[in-house]
């Protein structure tokens, strides 16, 4: 009984700690949604009649319902990756799937996945902006005067919250987690008293009238999707974040919290509409009494800042999956937890979201301008995540064609209809998400074709590895063996470490003891530690020479020492000291020339993309004061 007790409150913690990173954006949609089909910053507002709030309430009931619930919770979390999710887990799958699909079906689904990888990433920048700002702008309703605050109080929560973000996911979520418990449980509350205002809101949960305002109300229901995809504008991050906590707890809290509350704070403004219409300009706040405004300001500025937690974890999460996955360059990740691998910080990502956003801050200084240049990048990620699901469905879990493309259909044309509405906002600012998912999907395929390109290079350079051993033997004078072991990091089975390569031509050098060492990224996500290592000499033992192969998920932390201790236990190469091995690096300068393979406007995109890559001694944790690192240079 106590065992099971004990794995009831961790479960309860892991739900609140979710609350506290998966559900801020979509849980903070509520402050602006509303406010903006009908505020007049919208070229088509929605009319405060009984058919306008009706309809547009009962489309995004529907819009949430069938997106967020049926189609996320329900159906797409349930195409993890051995835990993870999100675009590259997806991706990682369809690599996965065996010769039955022809390879260039699947690259040109991975390249739609990096596409909607790099729509989220773009989507990544809004969302901090447009929820902070539209929390903060709360001050408006207290007193007008407080306008000339706005920008500068959003840009210190904004700055307060990345610096936060060292401290990793999980702490951030017990930080944040209680506090959206009390979000949600007020916007429910707000949301009850709203519509005790006017109960026959509850009508609008009716599909029929959804329906009405869509096709029956001429171009305003059309128009009307913009506001309506802010809803569930964090529904990405619901899947990006699976591996931060898991699905159970993802689930169990939109379920049983998030859902019900939001759905409550929707009908709730949309009675407050219809009882005083004056209450267009700030439905949300208008709920609270006037004594309670500025305490929900408060509540809702936390609740925002935790909102952007949602899409921020999602970046880091997407940029690790893409690191190890060939879409991005080796760049430093700290592990937060030693329990949980998803939960990852990446620096250079950080700090390049928060210029970001400070700067969307700073130029459109409002949420309403702010609200144009959403929802784009969003659908757009969405329909890409539509596409990989069901043809994973089809081609890996081998579901009846006669289910999987009435559903991809279904959801198609649902998640098109918004895309297509959301289009006609470019001209407003939506250009910015998808001109950044446009940069960020060239630079993610110009590295992955430029790595293959450099590894081609490298592999001329280094020649193979049978070759390298029989210099070794030849040469005349001997190669001098010093003493000691040296790991030298190998890119191939049968091609040699270009380090050990500069040692022996260079150097005529070589430590007694040799350990080539080749990580194998693969796609999956973590490694058994049965299935981790496999050695063998290779028949270079009487060369004082052994190989290892080692096996790496693109989820898991790289720490060679610790990989050469366990080659040391397995007495493979005898007895090892381990406090006596040196490790062997190659750094390659690159120049690009004129090979064939590559534009050479793309290949000095992949010279500068370079430039944010870790130092490999610290990405693979190998410590400073033993790692030799040997220069070369290749032109590609």
């Amino acid at each position: 009984m106590a065992a099971d007790g004990r794995r009831t409150t961790a479960g309860a913690a892991v739900v609140v700690a979710a609350l506290g990173v998966v559900f801020g954006d979509i849980g903070t949609s509520p402050i602006y949604a509303v406010q903006s089909a009908f505020g007049a910053d919208n070229p088509r507002p929605v009319e405060s009649s009984v058919d306008g709030v009706y309809g547009l309430v009962s489309l995004i009931f529907w819009a949430v319902t069938l997106i967020v619930t049926v189609k996320y919770v329900l159906l797409v979390m349930g195409a993890d990756d051995d835990g993870e999710g999100g675009t590259m887990a997806l991706i990682s799958q369809i690599r996965k799937i065996g010769h039955r699909v022809p390879a260039r079906r699947k690259l040109l689904l991975a390249g739609l996945g990096v596409v909607g990888a790099g729509l989220f990433l773009g989507d990544s920048m809004v969302t901090p902006a447009i929820s902070v700002l539209s929390a903060v702008e709360g001050l408006e309703t207290v007193e007008p005067s407080l306008d000339t605050f706005v920008v500068p109080v959003t840009a210190v929560v904004i700055a307060l919250l990345f610096v936060l973000q060292r401290r990793g996911s999980g702490t951030v979520g017990r930080l944040f987690g209680p506090v959206m418990l009390v979000w949600f449980l007020t916007i429910a509350a707000l949301g009850i008293r709203g519509i005790a205002m006017e109960p026959a809101v509850l009508e609008a949960l009716s599909p029929t009238y959804a329906f009405d305002f869509l096709f029956r109300s001429g171009s305003t229901g059309f128009f009307a999707l913009t506001a309506v995809v802010l809803a569930f504008t964090g529904v990405e991050a619901l899947y990006a974040d699976l591996g931060h906590f898991g699905r159970p707890a993802i689930t169990r809290a939109w379920l049983l919290l998030v859902f019900p509350a939001c759905i409550l704070n929707y009908l709730g403004q949309g009675a407050l509409i219809l009882d005083d219409p004056g209450a267009i300009g700030a439905p949300f706040f208008r709920l609270a009494p006037h004594d309670g405004v500025i305490p929900l300001v408060i509540l809702a500025t936390g609740a925002t800042v935790i909102a952007s937690q949602a899409v921020i974890s999602g970046a880091f999460s997407l940029a690790h999956q893409a690191s190890h996955l060939g879409y991005l360059p080796r760049l430093r990740v700290i592990h937060t937890s030693e329990r949980e691998y998803g939960q990852v910080y990446v620096p250079v990502i950080n700090w390049a979201l928060f210029a970001a956003v400070l700067a969307l801050v700073l130029t459109f200084q409002s949420s309403a301008k702010l609200a144009f240049a959403y929802g784009t990048a969003v659908t757009g990620t969405i329909i890409t995540t539509t596409v990989l699901f069901f043809f994973i469905a089809r081609q890996r879990w081998r579901r009846p064609l006669w289910l999987v493309v009435p559903g991809a259909a279904f959801f198609l044309a649902l998640e098109l209809a918004f895309f297509a509405s959301n289009l006609t906002k470019i001209g407003h600012g939506a250009w910015f998400p998808l001109l950044i998912g446009s940069i960020l999907f060239t630079v993610m395929v110009t590295w992955f074709r430029g790595s293959q390109v450099v590894a081609a290079a490298r592999k001329r350079a280094a020649g193979r590895l049978d070759a390298l051993v029989d210099d070794l033997r030849s040469q005349d004078p001997p190669v001098a063996r010093t003493s000691g072991t040296g790991v030298f990091m190998a890119r191939a089975k049968a091609t040699a470490p270009l380090a050990m390569r500069l040692c022996v031509d260079h150097l005529h050098s070589l430590p007694q003891k040799a350990i080539i060492l080749w990580i194998e990224d693969l796609p999956t996500p973590r490694i058994k530690g049965a299935d981790r290592l496999q050695i063998d000499e290779l028949g270079y033992g009487d060369d004082g020479i052994v190989f290892v192969h080692a096996k790496h998920g693109y989820a898991e932390r790289y720490n060679v020492p610790a990989l050469v201790r366990h080659v040391a236990k397995s007495g493979a190469e005898g007895a090892l000291d381990t406090r006596d091995i040196s490790f062997y690096l190659s750094r390659v300068e690159l120049r690009a020339g004129h090979r064939a393979g590559m534009q050479r406007w793309r290949k000095q995109l992949f010279l500068a993309t370079a430039l944010i890559g870790a130092e490999p001694a610290d990405y693979f944790r190998m410590p400073r004061k033993r790692t030799i690192t040997l220069a070369s240079e290749i032109e590609f």
